[in-house]
């Protein structure tokens, strides 16, 4: 038995999940973390990591290394792993050698590609799909896979999230029409640029991230939904629609006191789900299903099939989670 923890590293949260995995494949999940940073918050346009977001994320790192001490019984290994906001970041280099002296070991810096594909691992080994578009929202960015017969056959990654588009476009309290129309315009560019885009016409959407899975989160508390994973929860586009349209309507006190929506994304919450509301339009999606497995999942899968030779087995039930929502 092997223990194996996951950091990834976002643009707005910083996650941790604990598993251990035996030699025939199976796992189960120990524990999980989550912390909103805002890594990438005030970036601008010369991408520089600010200093009051490095300080915030290096605070939250230390915690997941207190928590690790529980397992120092354990062989643990340890995979760390960045994405869009420090992908992006001029001042990368420093930031990596503060992770480094932080935590004691190295920070990877996953391509845009990379993510794309511990998604679509993620979401391959949890879902009995043949045919899908994969959309994960992040805080810097968005991973869209196109998937065939079982396989990824396109992906690409775009520069747009919930901080980014957020901090761009939109206003933090009420939202304005023109500020909205502004976001949906360069959202258009972006995905009119990718040739093989229409090629997912009326393919269900299977929607990763935080921003993404709020969704379900509010359809839940609507309609009094109780002992209902997130993951594998299905919504139709009308339904997606008028929750959209619900959120507009509120300024952020109000947002933030919606049932359902965890009020630390408030104000970036109409910019993480445009992505989502938007792509629905562009390729006539009918349906959305969300999913808890992702990029953490993806690469927990690869080092089981790459250390037991077996296939994943499905978990049993986790033995303890920690968060603030469902992760």
């Amino acid at each position: 038995m092997t223990v194996i923890a996951v950091i990834d590293l976002g643009s707005n949260s910083v996650r941790m999940t604990v598993s251990r995995y035996h030699h025939d494949g199976s796992y189960e999940v120990l524990a999980r973390f989550q912390e909103m940073v805002r890594l990438s918050t005030g970036m601008g346009p010369d991408k520089v990591l600010q200093p009051e977001a490095v300080a915030r994320t290096l605070t939250a790192l230390n915690k997941f290394k207190q928590a690790l001490k529980v397992y120092d019984n354990d062989k643990v290994e340890i995979h760390a792993v960045a994405t869009a906001a420090v992908r992006q970041a001029s001042n990368q280099a420093e930031f990596l050698i503060a992770f480094k002296k932080e935590m004691g070991f190295e920070l990877n810096v996953l391509t845009g590609e990379e993510e794309a594909h511990f998604d679509f691992v993620g979401v391959i080994n949890t879902f009995p799909i043949n045919d899908a578009l994969i959309l994960d929202t992040g805080g810097a960015s968005s991973e869209l896979i196109l998937v065939r017969n079982k396989q990824a056959v396109h992906a690409v990654s775009l520069p747009v999230g919930a901080v980014n588009i957020s901090e761009s476009y939109l206003e933090k309290d009420h939202i304005s029409a023109g500020a909205l129309f502004s976001a949906i315009v360069a959202l258009r560019q972006l995905f009119g640029d990718i040739s093989w885009l229409r090629e997912s016409i009326n393919m269900p959407l299977i929607a990763l991230g935080g921003s993404n899975r709020t969704l379900a989160k509010i359809s839940r508390k609507k309609e009094k939904i109780q002992g209902m994973a997130v993951h594998g929860y299905h919504l139709n586009v009308g339904e997606v629609a008028l929750i959209y349209q619900n959120i507009l309507k509120k300024d952020l006190e109000e947002r933030k006191k919606m049932p359902g929506l965890a009020k630390e994304r408030g104000d970036i919450i109409v910019g993480g789900l445009l992505p989502l509301v938007e792509l629905l339009l562009f390729t006539e999606g009918q349906q959305v299903i969300f999913s808890q497995s992702g990029l953490r999942e993806g690469i927990l899968f690869e080092q089981i099939a790459t250390n037991t030779g077996h296939n994943v087995v499905s978990p049993e039930p986790a033995a303890m989670t920690i968060d603030t929502e469902d992760l």
